[in-house]
């Protein structure tokens, strides 16, 4: 019910704040992080960011990520007499939208437009491919974000916005090739809705989730996250040292690439 609970917008400021895009970047960001978001990311806006129908006319986006508590949201799905891990689901999603329309009424006291799009439901705005734009993480086989600071066990929340802003850029970690050999969420997933390879989707190969199999599940057991919680990236105790072994296949293989193509032959033949 929180995540619903929206507060009222504020009328935008006469004034505009004229401090520089960097600034106004690191100030929005301190003020979201100090509002319960937990990483906070800056792309320009896509076009394709938004579902087909609606409209957004601001330029910039900034994503908010709400990390999990792993121990709670471990124990998904629920029942009749476990409950925890769909509160921690719902706990984040009312966080983001606390956040999200916290930040967006600050945007609005400095003189500018912006608009909150919380989940679960963000109306016009498709949450993770900004997310990725904006650096907070990678798209997992199970087709969510995996951050690099929460694994998989992260919800989004987006403000728009015309304020003048930085893009804070994309990261690679090293998420996707890991996932390209792990089949931990494919197997745990119960009605089999995650493909254990790429999928072309509307002309792009991507991890491709079969929502006609996962959202009847979900509707079923009123809740699901198993993929997330299961995923290796979530784990705490996991997590620093994946992030540790990617960075180092991620440094070999740069090292390769700029290698002499004789020599990278040569020193192919002998691996």
């Amino acid at each position: 019910m929180a995540a619903y609970s929206y507060p009222e917008l504020i009328p935008v400021a006469e004034e505009e704040n004229a401090a520089s895009a960097e600034q106004l970047s690191a100030d929005a960001t301190a003020f979201a992080l100090s509002h319960q978001a937990d990483a906070v990311g800056i792309a320009a806006m896509d076009p394709l960011y938004v579902f087909e129908g609606y409209t957004v006319d601001e330029p910039w986006v900034i994503v908010l990520g709400l990390a999990h508590n792993y121990e709670r949201l471990k124990e998904v799905p629920s029942d009749e007499t476990n409950g925890v891990g769909v509160v921690d689901i719902g706990d984040q999603y009312a966080k983001g939208t606390r956040s999200s329309y916290a930040l967006a009424n600050w945007i609005r006291s400095q003189g500018y437009t912006a608009n909150p799009y919380p989940g679960p439901s963000a109306s016009a705005l498709v949450l993770i491919p900004p997310a990725i734009a904006a650096g907070l993480g990678e798209l997992g086989k199970h087709g969510s974000l995996i951050s690099p600071k929460f694994g998989s066990g992260v919800r989004l929340a987006g403000v728009t916005t015309n304020m003048p802003l930085v893009a804070t850029g994309p990261s690679r970690f090293g998420a996707d090739d890991f996932c390209s050999t792990c089949q931990v969420c494919t197997r745990a997933c119960p009605p089999g809705a995650i493909s254990k390879e790429k999928q072309m989707v509307r002309g792009v190969e991507r991890w491709y989730v079969d929502f006609d199999k996962c959202i009847p599940y979900f509707a079923e057991t009123a809740s699901c996250g198993i993929c997330i919680a299961e995923c290796p990236w979530t784990r705490p105790d996991v997590r620093p040292k994946l992030l540790a072994t990617m960075a180092r296949r991620m440094a070999d293989k740069a090292d390769s690439s700029h290698v002499p193509t004789s020599e990278a032959s040569t020193r192919k033949a002998y691996q």
